[in-house]
């Protein structure tokens, strides 16, 4: 794996490229004219946008493929189901306090832990992946990642170089983008309030109503500030059933809860 700091500057061939993603923001399917446009600068077979980091809820904001069916949400359902909470490839190990920081990291399918190997690439024909990251203090990162597929050629060093190029140019239009379209992340954890308690209570039966009822919600994508209004309940009230719920499934992070969720069977 490699992972270096943003250096490069935009070629020459980049400025059609740029141009016809601004004419597209704010647009519906940007995700996939994106990918189009940029195909003849770096050939990914798919791409996806999303938010990770032990500290946020995980959430995908877009997603799209390039002549191929596309799988990247099955993807992302596959990586939240365990491996995410163990991957530390699109995090730079810094000595002293942490910082923000803007990163290329160029990964193949071979140096993937076994899990997440086999799990999203492997299940899903990906070959390699390259990644622009913005890493923030809190080790909560912000990721655009491009994937070539097993039927294509491996990136060439050409290639990457280029996408580095517009790396600065990428991250500023994605991230417009999502705020003139005003796109929700996809909850990992789709339904009900009370379907969502059912499968809770199916994990661990020894968590009471109102731990189910904070946590359903907490799965659905609201703050605690949020399932307080809903509730009627103070936010230190909604933090100790939080807490007491989270002790009994024996994990720490909301992440943890969304991966609990994604792993047990569903409702018949």
């Amino acid at each position: 794996m490699r992972q270096w700091n943003l250096t490069q500057a935009p070629g020459p061939d980049t400025g059609q490229a740029l141009a016809g993603m601004i004419t597209r923001l704010g647009l519906p399917h940007f995700d996939k004219d994106l990918l189009d446009g940029l195909y003849p600068l770096f050939p990914a077979g798919s791409w996806s946008v999303y938010r990770t980091g032990p500290h946020c809820q995980p959430a995908i904001f877009m997603s799209a493929s390039h002549g191929i069916p596309d799988t990247t949400r099955d993807c992302w359902r596959a990586y939240l189901s365990g491996p995410y909470l163990s991957d530390r490839s699109l995090v730079r190990e810094q000595a002293g306090p942490a910082r923000e920081s803007t990163l290329l990291c160029h990964i193949s399918a071979q140096e993937v832990a076994a899990e997440h190997r086999a799990r999203v690439y492997e299940a899903h024909g990906v070959a390699e992946r390259v990644s622009i990251v913005r890493q923030q203090a809190d080790d909560t990162v912000f990721a655009i990642n491009f994937y070539r597929h097993v039927h294509q050629r491996a990136f060439s060093d050409g290639q990457v170089a280029a996408l580095e190029g517009l790396a600065p140019a990428l991250l500023a239009l994605t991230q417009k983008h999502l705020a003139l379209a005003q796109l929700p992340a996809c909850a990992p954890a789709s339904g009900s309030v009370q379907s969502l308690a059912q499968r809770l209570k199916r994990i661990n039966d020894r968590l009471t109503a109102r731990e189910l009822d904070v946590c359903a919600r907490l799965l659905q994508g609201m703050t605690q500030e949020g399932v307080a209004a809903d509730l009627g309940l103070s936010l230190p009230t909604v933090r100790t059933y939080r807490n007491r719920a989270f002790a009994r499934l024996g994990i720490h992070f909301r992440n943890e809860l969304f991966a609990l969720v994604l792993r047990a069977p569903d409702l018949h």
